[in-house]
Parts: structure tokens; C-alpha cells; sequence
């Protein structure tokens, strides 16, 4: 890995598609050295710290040195599994991009209790730190997949990254911007501390046991589900490997999804994160208030993160995700379980030991 460094360059670059498949993790990246800037003067309003969604022309701003204290501004790509078999990294990328993994922030086995969970702090930090990535990195992340993207940038704010942003609507975003893209792969030099313990906020992590003790005796705790209709009633499960539906005993829903892989409620028509009145239009009708202690869930932990980001660039703090999901309460045969839409007469109350098998989703 290399020195710090943001690589501006200029690339004469065909309009490329954006693809989201990954493979397995390896690292397989070339050294970057310092390249001439060509990176285009673009003049845009500054954004608070806590700002999450930026637009392009802030990333370009920032890159340009036009954005007070990001002159140092690292870009990264998300994807997940290594560099070498991410195509849409490879297709064309941000210039100076470097790539990051989300099997570098999660359990990704899916062999025991816990897998899907955030990896162990100490290897949270190991691979930022092999990405040069520091608490003080100001640091904008984009991807294929909202949640995917959303899912890392959670993970770097539990650990304690300051100032991280995301590229709200991804390369797409950029490139419909009028901006170039690059092949050549970026890295930065490896950091040697991350200063300060991680995590620095475990307060956005919510356990299962601490959501189950919350929902039997916190009447402001709501455990919110970021799930498909389809998951929320018990229909389906959403996964392929997960043979039982139903919903924690108590989880109220939360909507954002159409199926087990999107976020598409949460989106503009542009492919753009919505706004927080957006939110509010979504959650209208739902059966929390932004005053609640919201911890929202899903089946592993990816779609919960940006309702999680969304409140928190607004100033909530009173919000966390229930990282093991449907996944890991599945897990607990004696554990509470409700079935079906709650204002219905056949809701079912039951634990995960009687649920009947078949759930599985099939794709």
C-alpha cells in the first residue's frame, strides 16, 4: 500500500457500465504514484461534517482543491470481493479511486452465530489501516449498491472515521455529470495508527441480545425492519439460505425495500438516496417517530445501514443498527417470533423453534 496520496488525472475514456459483481477477496493492486492534476475547477457549496450524501460536483470540488480542508480528499470505490474481480472498478473509476472490500468490514463466512456481524475491531482496523484510511481520512466512499456502500460507510463511522461522505447515486452520478473515468488502479501507503480506539462509537451497534432485553422492557426502543412486504408478513424469508420467515417479536416496519436486495423505497427516480423528508414520506404512516430509539435491522445487515445514515447526517443520535438481522435470530430456537401484519386477525405469535420450513426465497 502507498503513501496517502489522491491520484488526479485526466483519461480520454469511453462511457463504461457499471457492473456490481465481485469475487473473493485478495489483494492484487498495483502501486500509484503522483500524477499530474487535470481535475476540473468546479465551484460548490460546503457541506457539514457530518453530511453524508454529496453530490458529483462536491467530489469534484473537493478533488480540486476548491472544498476548505478536503484538500486531502481520498475517494474509494466499494465493492465486494477483491480489486482484480470487481468489474465495475475495473470498467472505469473515479481518478485516484482506490478500492475497498466489504468483506474487509464483515463476517462474510455465513458458517456460524454472528457471521454477517461486523468483523472483530481489531480486524476493522487492520484493514483500514492497510487501506491507509485513519480516523482523520476525509474520506467519500461510492458503489454499485446503495446498501452495500451504505454497509461500509457504517462500519468506518462505527470505528470512528470523522468525516465520510458518500457519492449519492454512484458512478453513475459522476460520469451523467459530464466527468472522466480511469482504469489504472490506485492505492494508498499503508497507516501505522488509526488514532483513536475502535470501536469509537460502539453506541451504533446494537447486539441481539440487547435488542431482545430492549423490545421486553424499553417502550421507547423500536426495532425497525428494512425489509421486503413479502419478509415483513413471513411470506418468504428473502434468501435462498434462510428457510424460516417471520419477524423478531415486537419489530415494528419500517419499509425501504421491494425485495431482499434493494433499497428501491429509499431511492429517487435517479438512483440518488432521498433526503430526510423523503424518509418521512416513506415512514408516514409506520408505527415509530423520529423521538424513538430506532434500531433498524435487516436480513444481514446491509439495507438497515441507510436509514442509519440518512438520520445520522441529519443530527439524530439516537438511532443504531441491530447488525445480525432475521440471519441471527434465526439462530435462537427459544427466541420470540411474530408472523403476518400485526393489525390482522390471523398474527401469529410464536418462537423461531415452531416456525415451519419451506420460506427459503428462490432465485
Amino acid at each position: 500500500m502507498k503513501k496517502k496520496l489522491v491520484a488526479l488525472v485526466l483519461v480520454s475514456a469511453m462511457t463504461v457500465a457499471m457492473a456490481a459483481g465481485c469475487g473473493s477477496k485478495e489483494s492484487d493492486t498495483k502501486e500509484s504514484g503522483k500524477k499530474e492534476s487535470v481535475i476540473q475547477e468546479v465551484e460548490a457549496d460546503a457541506v457539514e461534517q457530518r453530511t453524508v450524501y454529496v453530490t458529483p460536483e462536491w467530489v469534484m470540488s473537493a478533488l480540486g482543491g476548491k472544498q476548505k480542508g478536503y484538500e486531502d480528499v481520498v475517494v474509494a470505490e466499494v465493492g465486494y470481493g477483491s480489486e482484480k474481480d470487481c468489474d465495475s472498478y475495473n470498467e472505469g473509476h473515479i481518478p485516484g479511486a482506490i478500492y475497498v472490500d466489504n468483506c474487509e468490514v464483515e463476517d462474510a463466512t455465513g458458517s456460524k452465530e454472528g457471521a454477517y456481524n461486523l468483523l472483530a475491531p481489531e480486524e476493522v482496523e487492520k484493514f483500514l489501516l492497510e487501506n491507509g484510511i485513519t480516523k482523520d481520512t476525509k474520506l467519500v466512499l461510492y458503489g454499485a449498491d446503495p446498501a452495500g456502500v451504505g454497509r461500509q460507510a457504517y462500519a468506518y463511522l462505527w470505528a470512528g472515521v470523522e468525516d465520510l461522505k458518500i457519492l449519492n447515486g454512484g458512478i453513475e452520478s459522476w460520469k451523467s455529470a459530464g466527468y472522466e473515468v480511469e482504469k489504472e488502479s490506485n492505492t494508498l501507503a499503508e497507516s501505522k495508527e488509526f488514532g483513536t480506539t475502535v470501536p469509537a462509537h460502539p453506541e451504533y451497534w446494537t447486539s441481539i441480545k440487547d435488542a431482545k432485553d430492549k423490545l421486553e422492557s424499553d417502550d421507547n426502543f423500536k426495532l425497525v425492519s428494512i425489509r421486503s412486504e413479502d419478509e415483513w408478513l413471513g411470506k418468504s424469508s428473502g434468501y435462498d439460505y434462510m428457510d424460516k420467515a417471520g419477524e423478531p417479536e415486537g419489530a415494528v416496519w419500517g419499509k425501504g425495500a421491494e425485495t431482499a436486495f434493494d433499497v428501491a423505497m429509499f431511492l429517487n427516480e435517479d438512483g440518488t438516496v432521498k433526503d430526510l423528508a423523503g424518509f418521512r414520506e416513506v415512514w408516514k404512516d409506520c408505527d415509530f417517530t423520529l423521538e424513538n430509539h430506532l434500531a433498524f435491522y435487516c436480513g444481514t445487515g446491509w439495507r438497515a445501514t441507510v436509514p442509519f445514515l440518512v438520520l445520522y447526517e441529519n443530527g439524530y443520535d439516537n438511532i443504531s443498527v441491530y447488525d445480525g438481522g432475521w440471519y441471527e435470530w434465526l439462530m435462537h430456537e427459544d427466541y420470540p417470533v411474530q408472523v403476518g401484519d400485526p393489525e390482522s386477525s390471523d398474527f401469529q405469535h410464536t418462537t423461531v423453534g415452531k416456525l415451519p420450513t419451506g420460506k427459503a426465497a428462490k432465485y
